[in-house]
């Protein structure tokens, strides 16, 4: 079978899939699955729709190869699984065809950009890190407990009548902020 998939990035109407569906019915789609949200949107579904009736020897066919996925690194994954499923794959504005070898020459040099390009973030992530740690700060999540709050929860521990439980509600925190934060000796 020949699918097609197409996707717009609002759902209130002011983009529409008429051009897309056009072009994947001139493609004779056999079946055509439809999304109206953003392609960073990793739970569209009529992406998984179309991922779940896919069998050996389908072919996935889109108008424009970003309608697939946004990230380089999305769009060769999903490219991959269509692959692993035994799924030819074809974009009409592009003309990238899997089944011919410059279609996967192409798919070739878009995995090694996407590869370098998380690299290049990886390294400037590094990077950014470093820079503000030289500068004093360290990131994560702020801490629920201040110092002060820590040494009030030990003090009323100190006190037999009082429980974790207790300590807990008094200080607005769950057990588990309790026992990763309080240590107990």
């Amino acid at each position: 079978m020949v699918y097609g998939y197409c996707r717009v990035s609002t759902a209130d109407g002011r983009q529409t899939t008429d051009m897309q569906l056009d072009a994947l019915r001139a493609a004779s789609c056999d079946r055509i699955f439809e999304d109206r949200m953003s392609g960073a949107r990793s739970d569209r579904p009529g992406l998984n729709e179309l991922l779940r009736v896919l069998r050996p020897g389908d072919t996935v066919i889109v108008w424009k190869i970003d309608r697939l996925g946004r990230s380089v690194q999305h769009l060769l994954a999903t490219i991959v699984l269509l692959q692993e499923k035994g799924v030819e794959f074809k974009s009409v504005t592009e003309a990238i065809d899997t089944r011919s070898p410059s279609g996967r020459f192409l798919l070739t040099v878009l995995s090694a950009i996407s590869a370098m390009e998380r690299e290049i973030i990886i390294e400037r992530t590094r990077a950014g890190l470093i820079a503000a740690r030289t500068r004093g700060r360290i990131g994560g999540r702020p801490s629920k407990l201040s110092e002060e709050q820590i040494r009030q929860a030990r003090q009323l521990l100190e006190d037999p009548l009082n429980s974790v439980a207790s300590v807990c509600r008094t200080l607005g925190i769950g057990k588990a902020t309790f026992y990763r934060k309080i240590k107990l000796r």
